[in-house]
């Protein structure tokens, strides 16, 4: 793990003691299981034919093809952490806004690694059945992440605000 570059907002303090079991499982995923990239907790937190979309795009079905994906990201991104930033529940879904972070160490988009401590921001939904996620889908800042990959590809928006009357 590793702390989230300076400037960015703080990641929430989490007491899993105050939290509901869906958003304790949604902890459990990220900061015990990403953040450690401990695959042995994959079977415990999904259900066995689960469907992931992740926020690097990949769309993935079960325990074997994620437990490849989470060693390709925490391989490829050293020191990899996800700061949960919020948490929203209703019924069997939980949402939230997300940081993911890490230090550049191998090939990712086609660009070499930088060493550089990298981030993009990431929307999780989870659904559960029977305590456990049968369905994740994650949309990711891809954009904003090639852009820290690679400077010379930022471009700034083509966009401005009119100053207000």
């Amino acid at each position: 793990m590793i702390a989230a570059p300076p400037g960015l907002e703080p990641a929430m303090e989490l007491d899993r003691h105050n939290l509901s079991p869906q958003k304790e499982m949604v902890r459990r995923f990220y900061k015990d299981m990403w953040d450690h990239a401990d695959v042995d907790l994959i079977p415990e937190i999904f259900h066995a034919n689960f469907t992931f979309r992740g926020s690097l795009g990949p769309v993935l079905v079960g325990h074997s093809q994620f437990a490849d994906y989470v060693r390709w990201v925490t391989d490829t991104l050293e020191h990899y952490t996800s700061d949960i930033l919020d948490l929203v529940e209703e019924d069997n879904r939980v949402s939230g806004k997300l940081r993911f972070h890490g230090i550049h160490r191998k090939p990712l988009f086609g660009l070499r690694p930088t060493g550089r401590h990298v981030w993009w921001y990431g929307t999780p939904i989870f659904v559960f059945r029977d305590g456990m996620v049968e369905d994740l889908w994650v949309l990711g800042d891809v954009h904003g992440l090639i852009g820290r990959l690679d400077q010379n590809m930022s471009k700034p928006l083509e966009f401005s605000a009119q100053a207000p009357l």
